[in-house]
């Protein structure tokens, strides 16, 4: 059995590497994944730099604008400008975000379009700390006040926050790899998943499956075309993401080096084992055609399995990652290769969720691939454009 099985394995796999399409594809991938690492370091940066240019007055409040947005999470660059005309020219061609003049008491703001909600309460509160400023200090001299006392007094008040359920800030920094933990895997087995039926079609068709039955067993060729196949799918899977993983690591947009090789672990271990679930079943309703054209129609059920599990994957991962539906949702077995990678990316899992996920996995692929392995012996020599399930799954004598 394993002799043959490996036989046919090996036919596959140096089949699909030495193609021009398996270079290229891998090359597309790994492009379009180090782009979107890329773009992740880029234009979803929540470190994002202001420049704002200070005229006249107010740059005396250069120090204390750059304090104030600190406060709030933005990083503020300022720049002194000296010409409101070239200020103005700056702030139209994108060198300045805004362009801040007038007294610190009544500071005026050049913006493009619009100003962000969050510079537009800083500089306010600004504005408001100067006009007590100045109200105190006419006081001062009459009511012995100290005004920088009392200022520092009141930036200095806050309240005290006491959260029932503090959010985990790691879970959003997660999430974007466990999206793309949840897409390469989906693509992955919806890939080679449909590999696996379109050869079987192929061979029936072209009734080569003749020839490799004189010198294997059904069992044996389909052993050996799932697993063949799911080696070449591993191969460009992990090549993959590798890529991702070193792009991401050095422009630092990875949580940790350490969480994303974890999370890339997970996804190739959840890849065999899907690849092993769906690819079976693949195989056997791929064999119930004999003409490529039908094979769509007769792997749409199977593939429709595979999007709900994606789309689900996607929407349950973003809401909530630890609730009970993405919980329950995450063991079983068709959803269990999509979902619970992502949620061990987000570190969202305990220990024995995952294991009893593998093992309910595990437990359902050994009747599956039996009944699949039946449908396929079965099907395999009938010429009939298209056998039906219970023609397939029927004892032959």
């Amino acid at each position: 059995m394993s002799r043959g099985m490996w036989l046919v394995a090996r036919r596959e796999v140096d089949n699909r590497l030495r193609t021009r399409s398996f270079l290229v594809g891998t090359l597309v991938s790994a492009l379009a994944l180090a782009g979107f690492v890329l773009m992740q370091s880029t234009v979803f940066d929540g470190d994002r730099r202001d420049t704002i240019g200070l005229a006249g007055q107010a740059i005396a409040v250069s120090d204390q604008l750059v304090s104030e947005a600190r406060q709030v999470g933005r990083a503020v660059r300022t720049v002194e400008v000296t010409d409101l005309a070239a200020g103005r020219t700056q702030v139209a061609d994108g060198s300045l975000d805004a362009l801040v003049s007038g007294a610190p008491a009544a500071l005026t703001v050049l913006v493009n379009q619009s100003l962000d909600d969050e510079l537009r309460g800083v500089l306010n509160g600004l504005v408001r700390q100067q006009v007590l400023r100045g109200q105190l200090a006419a006081l001062e001299d009459s009511a012995g006040l100290d005004v920088n006392s009392i200022l520092r007094n009141v930036s200095e008040a806050h309240v005290t926050v006491h959260a029932l359920s503090p959010v985990d800030n790691s879970l959003s920094e997660r999430l974007p790899m466990a999206l793309v933990v949840v897409a390469l895997l989906y693509l992955a087995l919806l890939l080679y998943g449909s590999l696996v039926a379109q050869g079987v079609v192929e061979e029936k068709s072209s009734r080569v499956v003749e020839f490799l039955l004189a010198a294997v067993r059904p069992r044996q060729l389909l052993a050996g075309k799932v697993l063949g196949l799911g080696l070449v799918g591993l191969v460009q899977l992990a090549a993959v993401g590798v890529v991702g993983l070193v792009v991401g690591a050095a422009v630092s947009v990875l949580p940790s080096v350490g969480a994303a090789v974890a999370a890339l672990a997970w996804g190739l271990l959840w890849y065999v084992l899907g690849f092993l679930l769906y690819a079976m079943v693949f195989a056997a309703v791929g064999a119930l055609v004999s003409r490529q054209e039908d094979v769509q129609s007769v792997l749409m059920p199977v593939t429709a399995v595979l999007v709900v599990a994606f789309v689900l994957g996607i929407a349950v991962l973003s809401r909530d990652p630890t609730g009970t539906t993405t919980t329950v949702l995450s063991l079983i077995p068709p959803f269990s290769p999509i979902l619970m990678p992502g949620r061990l990316a987000l570190a969202a899992v305990p220990f024995w969720q995952a294991a009893l996920a593998l093992a309910l996995t595990a437990a359902t692929i050994v009747p599956l691939s039996r009944a699949s392995a039946r449908i396929y012996q079965n099907s395999l020599l009938r010429k009939d454009s298209r056998s039906t399930l219970r023609q397939a799954l029927r004892r032959t004598p």
